[in-house]
């Protein structure tokens, strides 16, 4: 039998066992439909744009600070991950523990060409990700306004050096949590030594609903937030966000991921890790779910990532 009381031993006072997490096994009986390694899915092409939609959407960046596109349906089981999300956080997880399977990893894949292309060639992954279960009914929101990395994000002629792709896997709509955004061009201090002082228009905020098959991607100096779910949003907005720098600037964050790989059952240990534990500030930790993310952020790892010393050029 599976055991989904990870977290909710915590209630009786017992001391919890990080060790079945770190296990394959453990992920294996939780979501037996998805993929720790050689995913079925690895194989499906990345979306592919002509040169027209290249230049819009690079233009599109430099305007407005972010795009909106669509790879129509996703060639993933949508299903299964959405049920694995539900599940981790009904066992007392974060979502974030989903990226423990290749098929999150393949969303940003299929989508490497749009990445490449607003990043003006070459890339890397951040290890910044996260994944949010915004449920209406328990009064929950997203993240609060925020930039991403400020105006140093950007290049001198306005275009990024570092971008967020954001996905939803459900419906997010204006009553369950969407994100809003403030377009760069509506915005007076985005790209300056100011954009901590928010002058804009609330007229000029822009609400960014969305269906799974959407993305969107912005860039890390636009001010954006996801917004406080109704009671009548129905069901929750299930969602994922990646985070990519250029190639040829130095690292923004370490270890740095190499473009169109997905890191192996260990190093994804130690990723999840890592993002519980650097967006603590975000969410306050029980002393168990922190023993828990600091057992897997040091993790045995015996292939490295990318180190800082040779992660530019």
């Amino acid at each position: 039998m599976h055991d989904d009381t990870l977290i909710q031993n915590s209630v009786t006072g017992n001391p919890v066992d990080a060790n079945p997490i770190l296990r394959p096994e453990w992920w294996q009986n939780l979501a037996p439909s998805l993929s720790l390694s050689n995913s079925p899915y690895a194989a499906v092409k990345p979306l592919v744009m002509d040169a027209g939609s290249e230049s819009a959407i690079r233009q599109l960046i430099l305007q407005e600070g972010y795009v909106q596109g669509s790879v129509g349906q996703w060639k993933l089981p949508l299903t299964d991950m959405v049920n694995v999300v539900v599940k981790l956080k009904g066992a007392g997880l974060m979502p974030v523990f989903a990226l423990a399977y290749e098929e999150f990893w393949l969303l940003a894949h299929q989508l490497g060409n749009v990445v490449n292309t607003l990043l003006g060639g070459e890339y890397y992954m951040l290890p910044d990700f996260w994944m949010w279960h915004v449920d209406p009914q328990k009064d929950e929101s997203g993240w609060k306004p925020h930039r991403d990395k400020s105006y140093g994000s950007l290049l001198a002629d306005g275009m990024p050096k570092s971008v967020t792709l954001w996905i939803p896997l459900t419906a997010a709509t204006t009553l369950n949590g969407c994100m809003y955004v403030v377009p760069a061009d509506r915005d007076p201090t985005y790209g300056t030594p100011n954009d901590k002082d928010w002058r804009f228009e609330y007229q000029d905020v822009r609400a960014l609903p969305a269906v799974p098959g959407d993305f969107f991607v912005w860039n890390q100096a636009v001010l954006h937030w996801g917004s406080h779910a109704s009671p009548r949003g129905g069901a929750a907005r299930v969602s994922i966000a990646f985070e990519f720098q250029r190639k040829d600037i130095p690292p923004m964050n370490s270890p740095l991921i190499q473009a169109g790989t997905i890191p192996n059952f260990a190093q994804r240990m130690n990723l999840i890790g890592k993002q519980v534990l650097q967006y603590k500030h975000m969410y306050p930790l029980s002393p168990e779910l922190a023993a828990i993310a600091n057992a897997m952020a040091i993790a045995p790892n015996t292939t490295p990532f990318l180190h800082m010393n040779n992660s530019h050029k």
